[in-house]
């Protein structure tokens, strides 16, 4: 019963993560201006692990981004990935860095919210991105990246 909890917490924390970085990018404005306002209005509370996680993404974009365009194929750009699909990928990769949430975890949550959110064809890209990135990020020296 409290591992479903924590799961039910951890996923509303993500989609919350996923609305403030998706917000901030389409309003081209700091995440952290997004967050602070989020947490100043107090309409709901703002879970830490979503701090946890816009904070992480904000902090390593660089990071993120770079593992997740060398993991694109087919002549896909990270500037050309949906808005949802490129903030879930920072979130997923994020976690898999920088917490102790297992990478089957982070991409299965990933892919679930975008099959809530995004397209149609969302899920199976991202999973597919995800999975290479996930690699890159876990195991750098393997790929060839410093």
């Amino acid at each position: 019963m409290t591992e479903r909890r924590d799961n039910s917490t951890r996923t509303k924390a993500r989609k919350r993560a996923l609305d403030i970085l998706y917000e901030s990018e389409l309003r081209d404005r700091p995440a952290s201006d997004t967050l602070a306002e989020r947490i100043g209005l107090g309409e709901s509370p703002v879970r830490p692990f979503t701090i946890e996680l816009v904070n992480g993404c904000i902090e390593h974009v660089d990071e993120l981004d770079a593992a997740i365009a060398a993991s694109l194929t087919g002549g896909w750009t990270l500037e050309r990935m949906a808005r949802v699909d490129r903030n879930l990928a920072r979130i997923a990769l994020f976690e898999v860095a920088h917490t102790d949430t297992p990478p089957q975890v982070a991409i299965s949550e990933a892919v679930s919210l975008a099959a809530e959110f995004s397209t149609p064809e969302s899920p199976s890209f991202l999973n597919g991105v995800l999975s290479a990135a996930v690699q890159r990020v876990l195991h750098p020296r393997d790929l060839g990246a410093e």
